[in-house]
């Protein structure tokens, strides 16, 4: 039943967000055009609820040549001036807005993540589809990328479990002090080879843990 509340709210927000967040999106764009004349958004192939697959749009951040640069620049490196401060203030992330408007993504919820990292999911872990993917979620409100992947899924399916207008409402609380605390926004592609390897090898790792 919530879930259907959930997805009229997500809907109401959305386009009340998208009225009032238009003109800091279009500077965020000419910013971007002006910094390297690149694309200004940038579209990932994410994991959403029922291993159904979808773009996901964010205002670009990194260098248009990422692939050419990435054996000679870290990924730090790789970040635009402008990608920089959008990435710290969570800017980039407005355009998935459109995501939820299209019943892709919901506000709250488990973060989608690229589809190599279902390969490696258990039936346990899996459960974390059962729901709409999120913009922010009890994970990124409890850490961001400062936690391992296990303790993310760990709270992912914490939300899918006890899913509610409460738990939503805390996650936003839990997102704002975390965005004010610039706290780890972003992970690396290093970062996600790193969590799908661990993923590959999770029984050991539980051992060892």
């Amino acid at each position: 039943m919530y879930q259907c509340v959930k997805r009229a709210i997500d809907m109401m927000f959305a386009l009340l967000l998208l009225i009032f967040a238009s003109i800091p999106m279009l500077i965020v764009a000419i910013a971007i055009k002006l910094e390297d004349g690149g694309p200004v958004i940038y579209k990932s192939k994410r994991m959403g609820k029922g291993l159904k697959t979808f773009n996901t749009y964010k205002f670009r951040s990194m260098k248009t040549n990422r692939e050419e640069l990435h054996s000679k620049l870290s990924h730090e490196q790789m970040v635009t001036k402008v990608g920089r401060f959008i990435r710290k203030t969570s800017l980039d992330e407005l355009p998935q807005l459109f995501n939820v408007l299209k019943g892709e993504m919901s506000f709250i919820g488990p973060r989608p993540w690229i589809p190599e990292y279902y390969e490696w999911f258990t039936e346990e872990q899996k459960k974390r589809v059962d729901v709409l993917p999120g913009i922010s979620g009890l994970a990124q409100a409890k850490g961001r990328n400062g936690i391992n992947i296990f303790k993310k899924i760990e709270y992912d399916l914490e939300y899918v479990e006890h899913m509610s207008l409460w738990m939503d409402i805390k996650c936003i609380y839990l997102t704002i002090v975390t965005v004010l605390k610039k706290d780890s926004a972003e992970i690396s592609e290093q970062g996600i080879k790193q969590e799908i390897e661990e993923l590959k090898h999770q029984e050991l790792y539980t051992k060892v843990v």
